[in-house]
């Protein structure tokens, strides 16, 4: 197991570090503005759910391959920043349509777990960061480096979870209080759209390692 020390001295470096916005952050509230509380913070859940398959890859020194595979990365960074595209221009195109806080129904609940989750998977830049940030609080005396790993990488996912959701709280409350009028509603769901289609195009055009 990760020491104690070095447990702590992770969690507070990764509360720093998540507590500065960032693409998961304007991802979170593009979403809650265009789908509102409960549309944001299924896809908090599923852009956690997404890192889970990186914290693996990286506990079982997959991810460090990837990391150092030009092309490999370069394939993940394009379909993700495409993906976030995707997802923006739907917002735009459907920006009439949820304008209630009604029920959630299934399909949607699913869909919206499923684009979170496709958006955490594919985000490069986690995965570098997993690799290169996550071995710094291992104590290789310790033993059980794997577990080690996704033991670091479960607090970080953790405390990405409450800030991502509180996030996407108070920009779903904001999107809330406009529903009064639908053409409110409808310019916030345009902008959340118009913020993931910014973040998918900053994430395409930034270098190959950053």
């Amino acid at each position: 197991m990760v020491p104690f020390t070095n447990l702590l001295a992770f969690a507070l470096a990764s509360l720093v570090l998540i507590a500065i916005p960032g693409p998961s952050v304007l991802f979170v509230i593009g979403r809650s503005l265009a789908l509102g509380r409960k549309g944001g913070l299924l896809s908090v859940l599923g852009n956690a759910l997404g890192m889970v398959p990186q914290i693996i890859a990286v506990a079982m020194g997959v991810g460090i391959v990837l990391a150092q595979s030009i092309v490999l990365f370069t394939i993940i960074k394009f379909a993700g920043a495409a993906y976030l595209v995707y997802l923006g221009i739907q917002a735009i195109r459907h920006r009439g349509g949820r304008t209630t806080s009604g029920p959630v129904p299934p399909s949607s609940t699913w869909r919206m777990l499923r684009e979170g989750f496709l958006v955490g998977a594919t985000n490069p830049k986690s995965m570098v960061f997993f690799v290169a940030v996550l071995p710094q609080f291992v104590d290789f005396a310790a033993g059980s480096i794997p577990l080690q790993l996704a033991s670091l990488g479960t607090v970080f996912l953790v405390i990405a979870l409450v800030s991502d959701s509180i996030w996407a709280l108070a920009a779903g409350t904001a999107r809330h209080w406009f529903a009064r009028s639908t053409k409110r509603v409808s310019t916030l769901s345009a902008a959340g759209g118009v913020m993931m289609i910014g973040l998918g195009g900053t994430l395409a055009v930034t270098g190959s390692k950053s």
